[in-house]
């Protein structure tokens, strides 16, 4: 399977682009983790948004946020994976991406996530540290995790 990436700022997203991106988020945030949020944050038009396509197919997708945003730190979220996409290296593709988008975007400074907790072992595989205590966000176990780009 090949994985392309493209890192686009708001403004710059296509119709079709955009659509997919709804679309995933709202498949897997609000169908498969029966989780009802405002998904529409208003943090979509600060974000460059980190998108893994394999042909026109909508893999994996995360958005990056510059520091003061979410948080003190630059972040990753909304990081999401179709399910045809998981265990083809397109989540791992994402994160190395969006890190190495933030090095050359912003230099080297902290990165911080809020990452369900069932993918603890994966980010740590990333390089990212836990960086608090276990919270619930709409229902959904969380941790706070950091590294350095």
């Amino acid at each position: 399977m090949e994985l392309t990436t493209v890192i686009k700022p708001f403004e710059e997203l296509s119709n079709h682009e955009l659509y997919a991106i709804i679309r995933l988020r709202n498949e897997v945030f609000v169908v498969e983790q029966d989780c009802v949020f405002q998904d529409a944050d208003n943090k979509d038009q600060l974000a460059f948004h980190v998108m893994i396509f394999t042909g026109d197919f909508l893999a994996a997708y995360a958005r990056v946020l510059p520091a003061g945003a979410s948080f003190a730190e630059a972040s990753i979220g909304r990081v999401v994976s179709d399910k045809k996409a998981r265990g083809t290296g397109a989540g791992r593709r994402l994160i190395k991406d969006s890190l190495s988008f933030i090095l050359s975007e912003y230099g080297s400074c902290s990165v911080r996530i809020g990452a369900q907790t069932y993918l603890n072992e994966f980010y740590k595989s990333l390089g990212f540290v836990n960086a608090g205590e276990v919270y619930l966000e709409d229902g959904i176990e969380h941790v706070e995790m950091t590294t350095k780009v």
